[in-house]
């Protein structure tokens, strides 16, 4: 799982690094030295394949998501950040939880503590802005789901609904405003046969922003050969930086709409990956108004992430220790 996120993210972290400190990183997640190469003929997968064209692929994606309106999702959360200062990945517990979707933008994700089952987080997302409690510090937090111009060095503290919601569920594409181009690759997988690594042929679905100042790189998404379903998806900022990689597993047919068990997102730029495991999944069903909203507790502190309110700056200064 954090391969993809280590190679990733050193990809990201070699545009910001001095190359020696980026060597160091590189040399320490690797558990080895330097090694000779020779070429490794990888096996090929025996599995049968299935064709599809370009516009086979767009409908695919157009209609799951056309048919998926609502989510309600008990789930289980496997968090996991990189600490570049530390040159370490730290996994945190696994946390249960609730999400909750209605498109077309609003969204919850609930955090509770293991065992306890308490709340650790709420968030509530409108597409646009969120809030956030963390009852344990009696904190309440809003802010925009834009792109952070510098993230935090604690990766967790650049969490959004928005790259949650991105990844999680797979948005159409829009003629209008979209070109789709279709490119024969290939992927790793395991020999259904074998149960070995074999190399097999899959489909990734290239998607171009139309703009009138010029189109550029916005999605790829990775088809399996095997179901013709997404497995994989790459979203790009404006710069043709990776900003989210998600992987998709597990799928399953809910009253004709498939949506996968296991989804694991992974923000390469903020150094954080998540693991969403499916436990109890409803689609389709009512969810009112009152279910996306958040109210601030009496008493508690108010911190808006874009502008730092002054009560909450006044407060940091006032931990840092005296000279």
């Amino acid at each position: 799982m954090y391969s993809h996120l280590r190679k990733t993210i050193y990809s990201s972290l070699s545009a910001h690094l001095p190359a020696a400190v980026l060597a160091v990183v590189l040399l320490a997640t690797s558990g080895c030295g330097f090694r000779s190469s020779h070429p490794v003929k990888m096996r090929t997968s025996t599995a049968t394949l299935k064709e599809a064209t370009r516009d086979d692929l767009v409908q695919i994606v157009n209609t799951n998501a056309e048919k998926l309106k609502t989510l309600k999702a008990t789930v289980d959360f496997d968090v996991s950040a990189l600490q570049v200062k530390k040159d370490k990945v730290t996994d945190y517990p696994q946390s249960p939880g609730l999400i909750l979707v209605r498109k077309p933008e609003m969204l919850r994700m609930r955090i509770l503590v293991p065992v306890a089952h308490n709340i650790a987080a709420d968030m509530v997302s409108n597409g646009q802005n969120f809030s956030l409690i963390i009852p344990s510090k009696s904190k309440f937090f809003v802010g925009s789901n834009r792109q952070l111009a510098k993230p935090s060095p604690q990766p967790l503290e650049n969490i959004r609904p928005q790259h949650i919601s991105d990844a999680l569920l797979l948005k159409p594409i829009d003629p209008e405003k979209e070109i789709a181009v279709v490119e024969n690759t290939t992927e790793i997988v395991k020999d259904p046969k074998s149960h070995k690594d074999v190399e097999q042929a899959a489909y990734t679905l290239i998607i171009l922003n139309k703009e009138n100042g010029g189109n550029y790189l916005a999605r790829k998404v990775v088809f399996s050969r095997t179901d013709l379903l997404p497995h994989e998806q790459s979203i790009y900022d404006r710069n043709g930086q990776l900003v989210t990689y998600a992987r998709y597993e597990n799928f399953s047919d809910y009253s004709g709409t498939m949506f996968p068990g296991i989804v694991t997102i992974q923000r390469p730029v903020e150094g954080y990956s998540i693991t969403i495991s499916m436990v109890k999944l409803d689609v389709n069903i009512p969810l009112t108004d009152e279910q996306f909203v958040l109210t601030q507790p009496p008493g508690w502190q108010l911190i808006n992430l874009d502008t730092k309110s002054s009560a909450a700056m006044q407060d940091e200064e006032n931990k840092k220790p005296r000279q």
